[in-house]
């Protein structure tokens, strides 16, 4: 006969508590990541389809597209993802005069999302009616993206993985199917992509779509002053100059040398798209998770949450290098076409792959600052990252080349991360 003592039952329920804490765990991150990495293999599906059909131009146009839309919704998140978590942190949640308000700003912000994506395209070259048409889905996008993040708050996740998965099936199937028939062109690129966009915003509901476009009387554009001038100024502030730092190369490279010498780097950027896309998804889960934990004075929950992220970005990092690994050596087909080296493609993905460890390592504490409200200290510590970044990038990109011009962003990232992990030690030392 068996006998359990007191020692005995109490390691039985630590190990059920920490496999109940993995499940958990792994369910969290499993169901927010799904989508994300859903849209990430579409996009990496169809850019794999426009390396192979279209012309270096316009693969290297596309790639430009899929830089300034997702800078967008950064954008869109610092402007009404952060302030919409905090108001729903708070006791009560959002009223619906701040639902109102985020409604209506999200409106103005997707009308200049739209006049942003057009310029930046047409003065890169794209013909107008393709400007136009990638212009208005930059447009959709966004709204899309403040509806994942409004239904997150609403504990509602089960819809923006579905409007996630919409739109991947959307995009692959046309883009594919157009691809075998030969008949894929720039244009009806840009219509798949529209339509895939718009249908996945409808995935949110005709309640919330009828709220989105009339928000009626409820909130207003001059009550966003307040929240402004609080809050949000410092984080938009601090998303633009972040851009500056991560992706400086796009913006210098393809207005300066055009398209087409952005496609070089395109070429091996294609192979983190999983993970960078993750990075940009997970904050809008976590931060207001997080929020409601230093809300409710318990740090000790705040810290571990950030430890999970921290562990979840880890590991989403290191299967997209085991990834690029294997298409690098037992596919390389998929990636080395139209004239691209194999010798560029590998240098562009290695240093990439520095750059997102670099970020990997600093996202989980710069959201655990965002949930805490600390957004002129995260600006100013964006402020001189991001000028790095820019002169290093570009006097690389002028001395040597494209390729090159990577060297400074990887300076400019691991400056700005040597800069928020200084700001987390600081935060944590006096609310530990």
């Amino acid at each position: 006969m068996t006998v359990l003592t007191l020692t005995d039952v109490a390691d039985t329920d630590q190990r059920a508590s920490a496999a109940d804490r993995l499940l958990n765990l792994v369910m969290r991150y499993g169901l927010s990541a799904f989508g994300p990495i859903a849209v990430s293999g579409a996009h990496f599906v169809a850019s794999i389809v426009f390396l192979h059909a279209f012309s270096r131009s316009d693969f290297g146009l596309f790639s430009f597209l899929l830089v300034v839309v997702p800078f967008c919704l950064s954008l869109n998140g610092a402007l009404l993802g952060v302030s919409i978590s905090c108001h729903a942190a708070r006791s009560g949640g959002a009223s619906a005069g701040d639902i109102g308000t985020h409604l209506k700003i999200n409106l103005l912000f997707a009308a200049a999302a739209f006049a942003a994506v057009f310029a930046l395209l047409w003065a890169v070259g794209a013909p107008l009616l393709l400007a136009t048409v990638l212009g208005a889905y930059g447009s959709i996008m966004t709204l899309r993206w403040f509806a994942r993040c409004f239904a997150y708050q609403q504990h509602r996740p089960f819809a923006p993985v579905t409007s996630d998965i919409l739109y991947s099936v959307l995009v692959i199937a046309p883009i594919v199917a157009l691809a075998l028939l030969h008949e894929l062109t720039a244009a009806r690129a840009a219509f798949v992509l529209l339509g895939a966009a718009s249908l996945g915003f409808v995935a949110f509901g005709r309640h919330y779509i009828a709220r989105q476009f009339w928000p009626g009387r409820e909130g207003s554009l001059w009550s966003y002053g307040a929240i402004w001038r609080d809050m949000t100024r410092w984080s938009l502030m601090g998303v633009a100059l972040t851009e500056m730092t991560a992706n400086a190369h796009a913006y210098l490279v393809t207005l300066i040398s055009g398209p087409g010498a952005f496609a070089v780097l395109a070429v091996g950027a294609l192979l983190m798209r999983p993970v960078s896309l993750v990075y940009a998804a997970l904050p809008d889960l976590e931060r207001p998770v997080i929020a409601r934990a230093i809300v409710a004075g318990d740090h000790v929950r705040a810290f571990r949450i950030v430890k999970e992220f921290r562990t979840a970005v880890g590991a989403m990092w290191v299967a997209t290098i085991l990834l690029a690994g294997t298409i690098l050596i037992w596919f390389p087909h998929l990636v080395l076409k139209n004239g691209y080296g194999e010798g560029q493609a590998l240098i562009v993905a290695a240093i990439f792959a520095a750059i997102m460890a670099v970020r990997a390592i600093r996202t989980p504490e710069a959201v655990l600052l965002q949930a805490a409200r600390e957004y002129r200290p995260l600006a100013r510590a964006s402020l001189w990252s991001s000028l790095v970044s820019l002169v290093t990038t570009l006097l690389l990109l002028l001395a040597a080349g494209p390729i090159a011009s990577l060297g400074g962003i990887l300076a400019g990232e691991a400056l700005m991360t040597g800069n928020i992990l200084a700001l987390s030690r600081r935060w944590r030392a006096s609310h530990g």
